[in-house]
Protein backbone atom coordinates (compact mmCIF):
# COMPACT_ATOMS: atom_id res chain seq x y z
CA UNK A 1 0.00 0.00 0.00
CA UNK A 2 0.90 2.28 -0.37
CA UNK A 3 3.45 3.65 1.14
CA UNK A 4 3.50 6.89 3.28
CA UNK A 5 1.96 8.49 5.45
CA UNK A 6 1.16 11.15 7.40
CA UNK A 7 1.03 14.36 8.45
CA UNK A 8 3.68 13.75 11.58
CA UNK A 9 6.38 11.46 9.61
CA UNK A 10 7.96 10.54 13.36
CA UNK A 11 7.13 6.79 14.21
CA UNK A 12 3.66 6.90 16.32
CA UNK A 13 5.13 5.91 19.84
CA UNK A 14 2.86 5.10 22.63
CA UNK A 15 1.43 7.50 24.81
CA UNK A 16 3.56 8.67 27.94
CA UNK A 17 2.03 9.16 31.24
CA UNK A 18 0.07 12.74 32.07
CA UNK A 19 1.88 15.02 34.12
CA UNK A 20 -0.91 14.56 37.05
CA UNK A 21 0.22 10.86 37.04
CA UNK A 22 3.76 11.20 36.73
CA UNK A 23 4.33 13.79 39.29
CA UNK A 24 1.82 12.83 41.91
CA UNK A 25 -2.16 13.00 42.09
CA UNK A 26 -4.14 15.59 42.32
CA UNK A 27 -7.41 16.49 43.61
CA UNK A 28 -9.22 15.22 40.14
CA UNK A 29 -6.63 12.24 40.14
CA UNK A 30 -7.58 11.40 44.00
CA UNK A 31 -11.35 11.47 42.49
CA UNK A 32 -10.53 9.06 39.64
CA UNK A 33 -8.52 6.50 41.74
CA UNK A 34 -11.16 6.65 44.52
CA UNK A 35 -13.97 5.99 41.94
CA UNK A 36 -11.84 2.89 40.44
CA UNK A 37 -11.41 1.50 43.82
CA UNK A 38 -15.16 1.85 44.16
CA UNK A 39 -15.93 0.08 40.33
CA UNK A 40 -13.51 -2.77 40.94
CA UNK A 41 -15.24 -3.27 44.59
CA UNK A 42 -18.62 -3.78 43.03
CA UNK A 43 -17.61 -6.00 40.03
CA UNK A 44 -16.57 -3.10 37.76
CA UNK A 45 -14.49 -3.16 34.71
CA UNK A 46 -11.57 -1.03 34.15
CA UNK A 47 -11.42 -0.18 30.11
CA UNK A 48 -9.32 -2.57 28.32
CA UNK A 49 -6.40 -1.28 25.58
CA UNK A 50 -5.17 -3.26 22.46
CA UNK A 51 -1.65 -3.49 21.56
CA UNK A 52 -0.06 -2.81 25.06
CA UNK A 53 1.44 -5.47 27.77
CA UNK A 54 -1.26 -6.44 29.63
CA UNK A 55 -2.24 -9.96 29.97
CA UNK A 56 -5.54 -9.46 30.80
CA UNK A 57 -8.96 -10.95 29.17
CA UNK A 58 -11.53 -9.39 26.52
CA UNK A 59 -14.19 -6.81 27.62
CA UNK A 60 -16.54 -9.72 28.78
CA UNK A 61 -20.12 -8.35 29.54
CA UNK A 62 -20.27 -5.65 26.81
CA UNK A 63 -17.68 -3.98 28.67
CA UNK A 64 -15.38 -1.26 27.08
CA UNK A 65 -13.24 -2.01 24.91
CA UNK A 66 -10.98 0.25 22.72
CA UNK A 67 -8.76 -1.21 19.20
CA UNK A 68 -5.87 0.14 18.19
CA UNK A 69 -4.87 0.16 14.75
CA UNK A 70 -1.36 0.58 13.20
CA UNK A 71 -1.33 2.22 9.61
CA UNK A 72 1.28 3.59 7.42
CA UNK A 73 0.48 6.10 4.96
CA UNK A 74 -2.96 6.95 3.56
CA UNK A 75 -5.72 4.65 4.19
CA UNK A 76 -8.89 6.58 4.37
CA UNK A 77 -10.31 5.25 7.11
CA UNK A 78 -11.14 8.12 9.83
CA UNK A 79 -14.64 7.94 9.00
CA UNK A 80 -14.82 4.63 8.53
CA UNK A 81 -14.62 4.02 12.15
CA UNK A 82 -16.27 6.51 13.56
CA UNK A 83 -19.12 4.37 11.58
CA UNK A 84 -18.06 1.32 13.27
CA UNK A 85 -18.19 2.67 16.54
CA UNK A 86 -21.63 4.42 16.08
CA UNK A 87 -22.71 0.73 15.33
CA UNK A 88 -21.01 -0.58 18.30
CA UNK A 89 -21.27 1.63 21.05
CA UNK A 90 -19.24 -0.29 23.33
CA UNK A 91 -15.85 0.03 21.03
CA UNK A 92 -12.98 2.97 20.68
CA UNK A 93 -11.01 3.09 17.50
CA UNK A 94 -7.15 4.30 18.25
CA UNK A 95 -5.20 5.07 14.82
CA UNK A 96 -1.50 5.09 15.01
CA UNK A 97 0.14 5.72 11.58
CA UNK A 98 3.59 7.11 10.04
CA UNK A 99 4.27 8.55 6.86
CA UNK A 100 6.89 5.58 5.65
CA UNK A 101 6.22 2.06 5.43
CA UNK A 102 10.43 2.25 6.02
CA UNK A 103 9.23 3.57 8.90
CA UNK A 104 6.77 0.93 9.86
CA UNK A 105 8.30 -2.07 8.86
CA UNK A 106 11.17 -2.19 11.58
CA UNK A 107 8.72 -1.27 14.62
CA UNK A 108 6.25 -3.98 13.34
CA UNK A 109 8.60 -6.28 13.47
CA UNK A 110 9.56 -5.34 16.43
CA UNK A 111 6.06 -6.04 17.66
CA UNK A 112 5.35 -9.24 16.36
CA UNK A 113 8.80 -10.80 17.53
CA UNK A 114 8.27 -9.78 21.11
CA UNK A 115 4.59 -10.30 21.18
CA UNK A 116 3.80 -7.30 22.63
CA UNK A 117 3.25 -3.00 21.54
CA UNK A 118 1.12 -4.50 18.18
CA UNK A 119 -1.94 -2.97 17.43
CA UNK A 120 -5.18 -4.71 17.90
CA UNK A 121 -5.51 -4.84 13.71
CA UNK A 122 -1.94 -3.56 11.72
CA UNK A 123 -1.61 -2.96 8.08
CA UNK A 124 0.33 -5.90 6.55
CA UNK A 125 1.61 -3.89 3.23
CA UNK A 126 2.25 -6.09 0.09
CA UNK A 127 6.09 -6.37 0.37
CA UNK A 128 6.31 -7.09 3.97
CA UNK A 129 3.14 -9.80 3.60
CA UNK A 130 5.76 -12.60 2.43
CA UNK A 131 7.77 -12.25 6.14
CA UNK A 132 4.50 -12.64 7.97
CA UNK A 133 3.25 -15.30 5.90
CA UNK A 134 6.29 -16.93 7.39
CA UNK A 135 4.86 -16.99 10.59
CA UNK A 136 1.20 -17.72 10.38
CA UNK A 137 1.53 -18.33 14.23
CA UNK A 138 1.86 -14.76 15.21
CA UNK A 139 -1.91 -13.92 13.85
CA UNK A 140 -5.63 -14.95 14.57
CA UNK A 141 -6.60 -17.10 12.20
CA UNK A 142 -9.33 -15.23 10.28
CA UNK A 143 -11.50 -17.92 9.34
CA UNK A 144 -11.89 -18.68 12.70
CA UNK A 145 -14.10 -15.29 12.59
CA UNK A 146 -16.27 -15.72 9.43
CA UNK A 147 -13.62 -15.69 6.97
CA UNK A 148 -14.67 -18.00 4.72
CA UNK A 149 -17.70 -16.06 3.81
CA UNK A 150 -15.78 -13.33 2.30
CA UNK A 151 -13.99 -14.84 -0.42
CA UNK A 152 -15.74 -13.30 -3.35
CA UNK A 153 -15.45 -9.96 -1.98
CA UNK A 154 -12.07 -9.64 -3.28
CA UNK A 155 -9.70 -10.32 -6.05
CA UNK A 156 -8.73 -14.31 -6.59
CA UNK A 157 -5.13 -13.23 -6.30
CA UNK A 158 -5.97 -10.61 -3.90
CA UNK A 159 -7.43 -13.71 -1.46
CA UNK A 160 -4.98 -16.12 -2.08
CA UNK A 161 -2.01 -14.05 -1.37
CA UNK A 162 -3.47 -13.25 2.48
CA UNK A 163 -3.81 -17.54 2.82
CA UNK A 164 -1.26 -19.50 4.18
CA UNK A 165 0.16 -21.99 1.40
CA UNK A 166 -1.49 -25.00 3.04
CA UNK A 167 -4.59 -23.18 3.04
CA UNK A 168 -5.34 -23.49 6.52
CA UNK A 169 -5.26 -19.87 7.52
CA UNK A 170 -6.22 -16.90 6.71
CA UNK A 171 -3.78 -14.18 7.82
CA UNK A 172 -5.17 -11.14 6.12
CA UNK A 173 -7.88 -9.36 4.26
CA UNK A 174 -6.87 -7.04 1.54
CA UNK A 175 -7.69 -4.01 1.49
CA UNK A 176 -6.46 -1.73 -1.78
CA UNK A 177 -4.43 -2.30 -4.80
CA UNK A 178 -2.42 0.35 -6.86
CA UNK A 179 -3.42 0.60 -10.15
CA UNK A 180 -0.46 2.97 -11.92
CA UNK A 181 -0.80 6.56 -13.52
CA UNK A 182 1.50 9.52 -14.25
CA UNK A 183 0.70 12.69 -12.41
CA UNK A 184 1.90 15.74 -13.72
CA UNK A 185 1.94 19.25 -13.07
CA UNK A 186 0.17 21.02 -15.55
CA UNK A 187 1.44 24.92 -15.11
CA UNK A 188 5.15 23.35 -15.75
CA UNK A 189 4.38 21.56 -18.71
CA UNK A 190 3.08 24.94 -20.33
CA UNK A 191 6.15 26.69 -18.95
CA UNK A 192 7.84 23.90 -21.15
CA UNK A 193 5.78 24.78 -24.10
CA UNK A 194 4.35 20.66 -24.06
CA UNK A 195 0.69 19.89 -23.93
CA UNK A 196 -1.18 20.02 -20.59
CA UNK A 197 -4.10 18.08 -21.14
CA UNK A 198 -4.16 14.91 -19.82
CA UNK A 199 -4.95 12.61 -22.90
CA UNK A 200 -2.77 14.38 -25.12
CA UNK A 201 0.14 14.38 -22.21
CA UNK A 202 -0.55 10.67 -22.62
CA UNK A 203 0.31 10.62 -26.34
CA UNK A 204 3.77 11.89 -25.20
CA UNK A 205 4.80 8.61 -23.42
CA UNK A 206 4.06 5.32 -24.61
CA UNK A 207 7.29 4.02 -23.63
CA UNK A 208 9.71 4.62 -21.13
CA UNK A 209 12.13 6.19 -23.71
CA UNK A 210 9.40 8.18 -24.62
CA UNK A 211 8.78 9.61 -21.20
CA UNK A 212 12.38 9.91 -21.10
CA UNK A 213 12.72 12.30 -24.31
CA UNK A 214 9.95 13.97 -23.38
CA UNK A 215 11.83 14.98 -19.94
CA UNK A 216 14.81 15.99 -21.69
CA UNK A 217 12.78 18.42 -23.57
CA UNK A 218 11.27 19.69 -20.80
CA UNK A 219 14.65 20.10 -18.88
CA UNK A 220 15.61 22.31 -22.05
CA UNK A 221 13.18 24.67 -21.33
CA UNK A 222 12.69 24.55 -17.60
CA UNK A 223 16.39 23.50 -16.28
CA UNK A 224 15.62 25.09 -12.19
CA UNK A 225 13.23 22.13 -12.34
CA UNK A 226 13.65 18.33 -12.75
CA UNK A 227 11.49 16.26 -14.38
CA UNK A 228 11.38 13.37 -11.86
CA UNK A 229 11.06 13.18 -7.89
CA UNK A 230 13.90 10.62 -7.86
CA UNK A 231 14.93 6.95 -8.85
CA UNK A 232 12.44 5.31 -6.33
CA UNK A 233 9.23 5.39 -7.29
CA UNK A 234 10.37 5.16 -10.94
CA UNK A 235 12.38 1.54 -10.01
CA UNK A 236 9.34 0.60 -8.21
CA UNK A 237 7.17 1.38 -11.31
CA UNK A 238 8.95 -0.59 -14.05
CA UNK A 239 10.25 -3.47 -11.56
CA UNK A 240 6.21 -4.08 -11.38
CA UNK A 241 5.17 -3.60 -14.61
CA UNK A 242 8.16 -6.01 -15.97
CA UNK A 243 8.01 -8.74 -13.38
CA UNK A 244 3.99 -8.27 -14.30
CA UNK A 245 4.39 -8.85 -17.92
CA UNK A 246 6.79 -11.33 -17.76
CA UNK A 247 8.74 -13.99 -14.86
CA UNK A 248 5.44 -13.18 -12.48
CA UNK A 249 8.61 -12.43 -9.87
CA UNK A 250 11.27 -9.80 -9.08
CA UNK A 251 14.00 -9.48 -6.84
CA UNK A 252 13.49 -13.19 -5.72
CA UNK A 253 10.91 -16.56 -7.85
CA UNK A 254 8.18 -18.00 -6.66
CA UNK A 255 10.15 -20.21 -4.36
CA UNK A 256 12.04 -17.19 -2.48
CA UNK A 257 15.64 -18.06 -4.48
CA UNK A 258 17.50 -14.65 -5.21
CA UNK A 259 17.32 -13.88 -8.89
CA UNK A 260 17.84 -10.36 -9.16
CA UNK A 261 21.11 -10.77 -10.78
CA UNK A 262 19.65 -13.27 -13.86
CA UNK A 263 15.93 -11.44 -13.87
CA UNK A 264 15.72 -9.26 -17.28
CA UNK A 265 12.40 -7.63 -15.61
CA UNK A 266 14.59 -6.12 -13.14
CA UNK A 267 17.81 -5.42 -15.05
CA UNK A 268 15.51 -3.76 -17.55
CA UNK A 269 14.11 -1.80 -14.95
CA UNK A 270 17.90 -1.18 -13.59
CA UNK A 271 19.05 -0.15 -17.03
CA UNK A 272 15.50 2.43 -17.46
CA UNK A 273 16.09 4.15 -14.17
CA UNK A 274 19.98 4.68 -14.06
CA UNK A 275 19.64 6.32 -17.69
CA UNK A 276 17.49 9.08 -15.62
CA UNK A 277 20.00 9.33 -13.24
CA UNK A 278 22.54 9.53 -15.84
CA UNK A 279 20.96 12.18 -18.12
CA UNK A 280 20.30 14.57 -14.27
CA UNK A 281 16.53 14.19 -14.65
CA UNK A 282 15.65 13.43 -11.07
CA UNK A 283 15.66 15.89 -8.27
CA UNK A 284 17.44 12.38 -6.38
CA UNK A 285 14.60 12.53 -3.38
CA UNK A 286 13.94 9.46 -1.41
CA UNK A 287 9.52 8.98 -1.88
CA UNK A 288 7.68 10.18 1.12
CA UNK A 289 10.53 11.67 3.41
CA UNK A 290 10.34 15.67 4.15
CA UNK A 291 12.29 16.98 1.77
CA UNK A 292 9.74 15.36 -1.05
CA UNK A 293 6.81 16.52 0.88
CA UNK A 294 8.08 19.88 0.92
CA UNK A 295 9.33 19.51 -2.38
CA UNK A 296 5.31 19.33 -2.96
CA UNK A 297 4.22 22.48 -2.52
CA UNK A 298 7.07 24.00 -4.94
CA UNK A 299 8.48 23.69 -8.71
CA UNK A 300 10.68 21.08 -7.67
CA UNK A 301 9.58 18.05 -10.10
CA UNK A 302 7.68 18.11 -13.12
CA UNK A 303 5.99 13.93 -12.79
CA UNK A 304 5.47 11.48 -10.21
CA UNK A 305 4.57 7.57 -10.97
CA UNK A 306 1.09 7.86 -9.20
CA UNK A 307 -0.35 4.91 -7.93
CA UNK A 308 -3.98 5.64 -6.84
CA UNK A 309 -3.11 5.80 -3.35
CA UNK A 310 -0.20 8.35 -4.04
CA UNK A 311 -3.34 10.94 -5.31
CA UNK A 312 -3.84 11.34 -1.58
CA UNK A 313 -0.52 11.90 -0.67
CA UNK A 314 -0.12 14.48 -3.16
CA UNK A 315 -3.27 16.31 -1.74
CA UNK A 316 -2.21 15.90 1.98
CA UNK A 317 1.67 17.01 1.58
CA UNK A 318 1.21 19.96 -1.67
CA UNK A 319 -2.06 21.16 0.33
CA UNK A 320 -4.08 24.17 -1.36
CA UNK A 321 -1.23 25.06 -3.24
CA UNK A 322 -1.06 22.36 -5.51
CA UNK A 323 -4.91 22.17 -6.17
CA UNK A 324 -5.25 22.97 -9.81
CA UNK A 325 -1.85 22.20 -11.04
CA UNK A 326 -1.26 18.27 -10.70
CA UNK A 327 -2.91 16.55 -13.54
CA UNK A 328 -3.24 12.42 -14.21
CA UNK A 329 -1.99 10.76 -17.19
CA UNK A 330 -1.48 6.97 -18.28
CA UNK A 331 1.45 5.48 -17.30
CA UNK A 332 4.49 4.50 -19.79
CA UNK A 333 5.35 0.97 -20.46
CA UNK A 334 1.58 -0.70 -19.70
CA UNK A 335 0.11 -2.41 -17.06
CA UNK A 336 0.88 -2.38 -13.64
CA UNK A 337 0.42 -1.66 -9.98
CA UNK A 338 2.29 -0.86 -7.17
CA UNK A 339 1.58 -1.29 -3.22
CA UNK A 340 -1.38 -2.72 -1.46
CA UNK A 341 -2.06 -4.31 2.02
CA UNK A 342 -4.00 -6.66 4.12
CA UNK A 343 -5.35 -5.88 7.44
CA UNK A 344 -4.39 -8.86 10.10
CA UNK A 345 -5.25 -9.05 13.64
CA UNK A 346 -2.07 -10.23 15.72
CA UNK A 347 -2.25 -13.32 18.40
CA UNK A 348 -1.27 -10.72 20.77
CA UNK A 349 -4.38 -8.81 20.68
CA UNK A 350 -6.62 -8.84 23.68
CA UNK A 351 -9.91 -8.57 21.67
CA UNK A 352 -9.42 -10.52 18.77
CA UNK A 353 -13.15 -11.32 18.34
CA UNK A 354 -13.84 -7.11 18.29
CA UNK A 355 -10.23 -6.98 16.16
CA UNK A 356 -11.54 -9.19 13.30
CA UNK A 357 -14.84 -7.72 12.92
CA UNK A 358 -13.21 -4.33 12.54
CA UNK A 359 -11.01 -5.75 10.35
CA UNK A 360 -13.85 -7.22 7.68
CA UNK A 361 -15.78 -4.05 8.18
CA UNK A 362 -12.62 -1.76 6.90
CA UNK A 363 -12.50 -4.53 4.28
CA UNK A 364 -15.85 -5.05 3.00
CA UNK A 365 -16.91 -3.63 -0.46
CA UNK A 366 -18.68 -1.10 1.05
CA UNK A 367 -15.65 -0.07 3.00
CA UNK A 368 -13.47 -0.24 0.14
CA UNK A 369 -15.63 2.00 -1.54
CA UNK A 370 -15.78 4.74 1.35
CA UNK A 371 -11.77 4.45 1.44
CA UNK A 372 -11.48 5.31 -2.42
CA UNK A 373 -13.97 8.13 -1.23
CA UNK A 374 -11.77 9.79 0.98
CA UNK A 375 -8.00 9.04 -0.15
CA UNK A 376 -7.92 7.39 -3.47
CA UNK A 377 -6.66 3.77 -2.54
CA UNK A 378 -8.27 1.80 -5.40
CA UNK A 379 -10.18 -1.41 -4.14
CA UNK A 380 -9.56 -5.03 -4.36
CA UNK A 381 -12.48 -6.01 -3.96
CA UNK A 382 -14.71 -6.51 -7.50
CA UNK A 383 -17.77 -4.84 -6.44
CA UNK A 384 -16.43 -2.19 -4.82
CA UNK A 385 -14.87 -1.57 -8.52
CA UNK A 386 -18.22 -1.93 -10.28
CA UNK A 387 -19.77 1.27 -7.75
CA UNK A 388 -20.48 3.75 -9.44
CA UNK A 389 -18.77 5.61 -7.02
CA UNK A 390 -15.04 4.64 -7.91
CA UNK A 391 -15.41 3.48 -11.48
CA UNK A 392 -17.31 7.38 -12.48
CA UNK A 393 -15.50 9.41 -10.19
CA UNK A 394 -13.49 12.04 -10.97
CA UNK A 395 -11.06 14.38 -8.56
CA UNK A 396 -11.69 18.79 -8.94
CA UNK A 397 -8.17 18.75 -7.10
CA UNK A 398 -6.63 17.11 -10.25
CA UNK A 399 -9.14 19.41 -12.30
CA UNK A 400 -11.63 16.84 -12.39
CA UNK A 401 -9.66 14.30 -13.73
CA UNK A 402 -11.77 10.92 -14.41
CA UNK A 403 -9.70 8.94 -11.78
CA UNK A 404 -12.08 6.37 -11.60
CA UNK A 405 -12.04 5.12 -15.14
CA UNK A 406 -8.08 5.72 -15.28
CA UNK A 407 -7.44 3.51 -12.64
CA UNK A 408 -10.11 1.14 -13.28
CA UNK A 409 -8.36 0.15 -16.69
CA UNK A 410 -5.14 -0.01 -15.26
CA UNK A 411 -6.41 -2.65 -12.83
CA UNK A 412 -8.40 -4.70 -15.23
CA UNK A 413 -4.72 -5.27 -17.02
CA UNK A 414 -3.06 -5.95 -13.71
CA UNK A 415 -1.13 -8.97 -13.30
CA UNK A 416 0.02 -10.04 -9.71
CA UNK A 417 3.84 -10.34 -8.77
CA UNK A 418 5.07 -12.43 -6.21
CA UNK A 419 7.25 -10.89 -3.82
CA UNK A 420 10.08 -12.69 -1.74
CA UNK A 421 10.09 -12.14 2.32
CA UNK A 422 13.45 -10.45 1.91
CA UNK A 423 11.98 -8.07 -0.98
CA UNK A 424 11.66 -4.59 0.85
CA UNK A 425 15.64 -5.19 2.25
CA UNK A 426 16.55 -5.54 -0.85
CA UNK A 427 14.83 -3.00 -2.93
CA UNK A 428 16.21 -0.11 0.26
CA UNK A 429 19.42 -0.98 -1.09
CA UNK A 430 18.94 -0.81 -4.82
CA UNK A 431 17.38 2.89 -4.58
CA UNK A 432 20.44 3.81 -2.22
CA UNK A 433 22.85 2.75 -4.97
CA UNK A 434 20.64 4.63 -7.86
CA UNK A 435 20.52 7.58 -5.66
CA UNK A 436 23.91 7.04 -4.60
CA UNK A 437 24.85 7.57 -8.97
CA UNK A 438 22.59 11.19 -9.02
CA UNK A 439 24.85 12.41 -6.16
CA UNK A 440 27.68 11.24 -7.98
CA UNK A 441 28.84 8.76 -5.77
CA UNK A 442 28.38 5.57 -7.86
CA UNK A 443 29.50 5.95 -11.68
CA UNK A 444 26.99 5.17 -14.02
CA UNK A 445 28.98 2.09 -15.29
CA UNK A 446 29.52 0.27 -12.03
CA UNK A 447 26.01 1.16 -10.53
CA UNK A 448 24.75 -2.15 -11.32
CA UNK A 449 27.65 -4.71 -9.93
CA UNK A 450 27.67 -1.91 -7.03
CA UNK A 451 23.79 -2.82 -6.76
CA UNK A 452 24.43 -6.68 -6.87
CA UNK A 453 26.89 -6.60 -4.37
CA UNK A 454 25.05 -4.88 -1.83
CA UNK A 455 21.87 -7.31 -2.87
CA UNK A 456 23.84 -10.35 -1.90
CA UNK A 457 24.88 -8.91 1.30
CA UNK A 458 21.39 -7.88 2.09
CA UNK A 459 19.66 -11.35 0.98
CA UNK A 460 22.02 -13.46 2.78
Amino acid sequence: MRTFRRKSTRPATPSAPSRSLAFGPTRGTRRAVAVVLAGLLTGGALTACGGGDDKGGGAGGGGPVELTVDIFGEFGYDELYKQFEASHPNVKIKQRKVSTLDDYKPRLQQWIATNSGAGDVVALEEGILPLYMQQPGKFVNLYDHGGRELQNSYLPWKWQMGVTPDGKQLVGLGTDIGPLAMCYRKDLFEKAGLPSKRDEVGKLWPTWDAFLDTGLKFRDKVPDTKWLDGPAALLRTTVLQNAGSGPGYSYFDKSNALVFETNPAVKSAFDTVLKFEQNKLTSGMQIFTPPWQTALKRDTFATLPCPSWMLGGIKEFAGDSGKGKWDVAPIPGGAGYWGGSWLAVPKQSKHPKEAAELAKFLTNPQGQVAAFKSKNTFPSSPQAQQDAAVSGSTDPYFGDAPTGKIFSQMAAQVKPVHLGPKNEDVRQVVENVLIAVGQGKVKPEEAWAKAVEEVKKTAR
